[in-house]
């Protein structure tokens, strides 16, 4: 499993429910696997979703790609995978509890954010019966976890500082070191940038903005 950074912008909805985790792994790219039981096959996808629109367009598009899968069973969880701000499942037809529920149950009990998962499930002519259907998509959301190439996503936020132009190099330079993003720079009497600053940076970035602004 590889790991690389993400930077992303905060959300005001997460801001208002508490102080979550800075920073979490997020999928990084599309991954999808094949778990075969007594015949029948799941095939497993796993891709990232910040919304809900988002995770039920990755619910059509593995229903375009197995349009004669029985099932499209999947779940999602968004933001911060300790405390997320949104989760929801579907059994699409499987009985109840049997699908969605376990494919979700692993979803909250890994560290990666910002995902969904769907399993698409090509009825073999054997039956499972709950426990086995249970197993089974566990058994796939695990697996397509297992391989996926994940990324650090990290909170920032947008800041606004004022420097004097001798020392707008300086400001570059440390925003540079910290891989940040810089959203605009207008010039007057002085320079003023605003740039999005991991949340756990930002009063570190004012103190040096406002020690360069003397």
């Amino acid at each position: 499993m590889g790991t690389r950074c993400l930077v992303g912008k905060i959300c005001e909805e997460q801001g208002q429910k508490g102080r979550l985790n800075l920073s979490y792994k997020v999928p990084d790219v599309a991954n999808e696997i094949l778990f075969e039981e007594k015949k029948s096959k799941f095939h497993g996808y796993a891709s990232l979703a910040k919304s809900r629109a988002e995770a039920l367009n990755a619910v059509s598009l593995c229903q375009q790609k197995y349009p004669d899968a029985r099932h499209h069973c999947w779940a999602y969880l968004l933001g911060d995978p300790k405390q997320p701000k949104s989760v929801a499942m579907s059994d699409d037809g499987e009985p109840s509890g049997t699908a969605g529920k376990p494919i979700l149950n692993v979803l909250q009990h890994n560290d990666v954010g910002d995902i969904v998962i769907v399993v698409s499930r090509y009825f073999g002519g054997i039956k499972l019966g709950a426990g086995g259907l249970v197993r089974a998509y566990s058994n796939t959301a695990n697996q397509v976890l297992l391989s996926l190439s994940t990324a650090n996503f990290v909170a920032t936020e947008l800041t606004k500082v004022e420097v004097d132009f001798s020392h707008e190099n300086d400001l570059r330079h440390w925003l540079q070191q910290h891989n940040c993003e810089i959203d605009q720079v207008n010039y007057s009497s002085k320079v003023q940038i605003a740039a999005y600053i991991p949340v756990d940076l930002v009063k570190e970035f004012n103190a040096f903005a406002q020690f360069h602004h003397r």
